[in-house]
């Protein structure tokens, strides 16, 4: 049966979530998830600077006699160039870490070296092995759920987790953020943590039988042994931050010489490709009005504004043929054979095997999940 279209009348989310629901004015539940979440999260000034001043104090001893006090991501792009900004002008000592899947823009590549230079932080860049990450991401093309950026964002987690306990380090500083990331839909994307779930999606659709031996990667019990027993944190560091995109923007870009990729992510080839053309084209999901809902709600742009930008196309005409080309081409494929792959009927999460389908790991995984904060702040 075919839904309605309906769209918000707070934000600008639609029915192409399949699982949003709206009450009787309107409005949907991600806004009214955002409610109940910012009670918590979006507090005072004064009170954001004093729990700033107690994590950065916690940190700061938790690291003496040691050469970092904590670990941050870094991809070149917004929220992870400002995250490092200003844990340096915090007096933190962070060692930055890169996840080179092969994907790079040459862009972001100068923006990475633009910022470790001048804050004058150590890097640590991964680097995976092309055709085993190849395979992977093929793979999840195969499997045709709309996950496929899930293998990298899964070796982030490990690689980071990596580094804090080869350190010693209890605090993984992140830039996602509530101000600008929060409304995401579950049925978007899943399995971001869920090793059974990438493992099994390999098993059945790879063809490089020792391509995960040494992918970045961790069982749920790793990594509830990382959370509950070594006390690492993941701290959405932003959140203490009075934190606003385009002020954010104007700030890296004057002092630490930050180029504009275009759109959220697109410091990657992959995700441009991704969330600009596979999403929309094949599953009806376009990831800009996630963000320009969450953007509304966080009071940094209108609903009209955001209405309007909604109707422009979510990959530039002009760059999409070669695009699609380089795609293809970068994954050893004729243009006719990944569009074969991308015309497989669509699958999800559920379709699979998993982690998630297990209640102990929804038990484990929930108690490290609110050891996010912990005694941090």
């Amino acid at each position: 049966m075919t839904i309605p279209h309906q769209i918000c009348n707070r934000c600008i989310m639609d029915t192409s979530d399949p699982k949003i629901s709206f009450d009787a004015k309107g409005i949907c539940t991600h806004c009214a998830r955002f409610d109940q979440r910012a009670r918590t999260i979006l507090i005072t000034k004064d009170e954001k600077r004093r729990r700033l001043g107690s994590l950065v104090n916690k940190i700061k001893t938790s690291g003496q006699n040691k050469p970092y006090d904590c670990v941050i991501g870094l991809s070149g792009g917004i929220d992870s160039t400002y995250l490092a900004y200003q844990v340096k002008s915090l007096g933190l000592r962070p060692i930055a870490v890169h996840l080179d899947n092969g994907w790079n823009s040459e862009l972001s590549v100068a923006n990475i070296e633009s910022v470790v230079k001048k804050l004058n932080i150590d890097l640590i860049t991964r680097v995976l092995n092309w055709q085993d990450f190849r395979d992977l991401q093929l793979a999840f093309l195969e499997a045709s759920t709309p996950d496929s950026e899930i293998p990298t964002d899964h070796a982030i987690y490990a690689v980071l987790l990596e580094v804090a306990h080869k350190q010693g380090v209890r605090y993984i500083l992140s830039g996602t953020n509530f101000s600008t990331e929060s409304v995401m839909p579950f049925s978007w994307s899943n399995g971001h943590r869920d090793w059974r779930y990438i493992r099994g999606i390999h098993k059945r659709f790879g063809k490089r039988s020792k391509a995960l031996e040494q992918y970045p990667h961790f069982s749920f019990l790793e990594y509830a042994y990382f959370r509950i027993i070594k006390g690492i944190r993941f701290v959405s560091f932003l959140n203490l931050l009075d934190y606003k995109k385009e002020e954010a923007i104007t700030l890296i870009q004057e002092k630490l010489g930050w180029r504009n990729y275009g759109g959220k992510h697109y410091e990657s080839n992959y995700t441009k490709f991704y969330q600009g053309y596979l999403l929309p084209h094949k599953f009806g999901f376009d990831k800009r009005r996630a963000h320009l809902s969450s953007l509304i709600l966080s009071g940094q742009v209108s609903r009209e504004a955001a209405l309007v930008e909604i109707k422009k196309a979510a990959y530039p005409e002009n760059e999409l043929q070669r695009d699609l080309e380089f795609v293809a081409k970068k994954l050893e494929l004729n243009f006719e054979q990944l569009q074969g792959i991308l015309a497989k009927p669509k699958k999800t999460f559920e379709d699979y095997d998993s982690y998630e389908k297990s209640c102990w790991y929804r038990i484990i995984f929930k108690i490290a999940e609110n050891l996010k904060y912990g005694k941090a702040l």
